[in-house]
């Protein structure tokens, strides 16, 4: 489903928080959105590369990388596996890399930035505790909609409104 994040402002305003500018699109989907799974991680991608390959069920992986500019923390073979399982698409507060291949994807991608630089791969993060970003708490289980327009989230599922 296409998502128009102004529309949805307009229909819910009680209900949507929008996260501040500095995100754009990098996905081959550039509208999404889907239930909220949050990921906490600083310039190590692990838990990142553990819940690609978990089932998505058109789910959105919110993932507070601490907004480094560093490296990346996520590339091609982690957002094909994330394509793979199902995953409608990919909140990064940090860089993406392999921004080409990530273009050509069925899949959702925000970030701050490309970097060409992989990240460590220690184990180190959380996945599933409340994330904050962009003057907006991310909790796993609301909902975040994404386009070129920006990032929202809301505390229920939201349906475009009747044209």
């Amino acid at each position: 489903m296409k998502f128009v994040t102004p529309d949805l402002c307009d229909a819910y305003p009680e209900l949507v928080k929008a996260v501040e500018p500095g995100f754009a699109n990098y996905g081959g989907v550039d509208s999404f959105g889907g239930e909220i799974v949050t990921v906490k991680c600083f310039e190590d991608n692990s838990k990142v590369k553990e819940l690609v390959d978990e089932p998505g069920e058109g789910r959105v992986m919110v993932v507070d990388a601490g907004g480094s500019f560093r490296c990346a923390m996520l590339g091609d073979m982690l957002a094909e596996k994330a394509v793979n399982s199902g995953w409608a698409g990919i909140i990064m507060y940090g860089c993406v890399r392999d921004v080409d291949v990530l273009a050509e994807l069925e899949l959702g991608v925000q970030a701050l930035g490309s970097h060409p630089m992989k990240s460590l791969k220690k184990g180190i993060g959380e996945v599933g505790g409340d994330v904050t970003f962009g003057g907006v708490t991310f909790k796993q289980g609301e909902y975040v909609y994404a386009d070129n327009n920006g990032i929202i989230t809301s505390p229920e599922p939201l349906e475009m409104p009747a044209e």
